[in-house]
């Protein structure tokens, strides 16, 4: 069994709060690359999102559904037999690449972790990471997909496990 790593602290003059360690590796490497190569790293990260299983496939899709976000992605939360949440989400990576980035790049940070990991997620996660990029109009949906995450992670962490 691997135990949760907790989220590192950032030096506090990045202006950002504590983040899981893969993540503020990812903010530390974005924030070195131009623009092309920024968007050539999330077409890349686009790639990684893990498959939506089959069981959730045919699920209503309405309670995972994120209306906020122009394109329709789904994101299912899972809570672990441990208290650890893993997240899924579908979306048409094809179509809507920044989107399916930015969620490979957060759940490669919090799934399989406690709650807490999650939740340490700070409110400004998504303009740090799309900053100069210029896709300015999409922040709004990301950022309502990060609080979906947190509002999962809330609601699981003040629950026991079943």
């Amino acid at each position: 069994m691997s135990h949760a790593t907790p989220p590192t602290p950032t030096d506090p003059s990045s202006g950002e709060e504590a983040l899981p360690a893969s993540l503020a590796r990812t903010l530390r490497q974005f924030r070195v690359l131009e623009r092309e190569d920024k968007m050539q790293a999330l077409l890349g990260w686009s790639k990684k999102l893990e498959p939506l299983p089959e069981a959730l496939a045919s699920l209503d899709r309405t309670a995972f559904t994120v209306p906020e976000c122009q394109t329709r992605v789904d994101i299912f939360p899972e809570r672990q037999d441990d208290g650890t949440i893993h997240f899924y989400a579908d979306v048409n990576a094809r179509q809507s690449p920044t989107v399916a980035a930015v969620l490979a790049i957060t759940f490669a940070a919090v799934n399989d972790q406690p709650p807490a990991v999650t939740l340490a997620l700070p409110a400004d996660f998504v303009r740090l990471l799309m900053q100069d990029i210029g896709l300015g109009a999409r922040e709004s949906g990301l950022s309502a997909m990060i609080a979906r995450l947190k509002r999962f992670a809330a609601h699981s962490a003040t629950t026991a496990p079943e």
